[in-house]
């Protein structure tokens, strides 16, 4: 099956809140981690992520098409060395 852009769903820009398609904006992955400051075995850590959408003029000037090629490049280097 083929993208069905004609019925694709509308996401708001994070950086300048423009509404995109879905199927043009660009998506980039932020990882956050949570965790106490105590040192310790009752230092608790906790991981998340949030997919964010840029629209393709702020992605252009953030780069983030860069961002996302540097990171393919490390994945496949860490997947040779295993």
């Amino acid at each position: 099956m083929g993208k069905r852009r004609g019925r694709d769903r509308v996401v708001n820009c994070v950086n300048c809140g423009r509404t995109v398609p879905r199927s043009k904006a660009m998506s980039y992955e932020r990882r956050t981690r949570f965790s106490t400051d105590l040192r310790g075995e009752e230092n608790v850590q906790c991981f998340g992520s949030v997919d964010s959408y840029y629209c393709i003029s702020c992605a252009k000037h953030m780069g983030i098409g860069e961002k996302k090629k540097e990171m393919l490049q490390r994945r496949k280097e860490r997947e040779n060395r295993a």
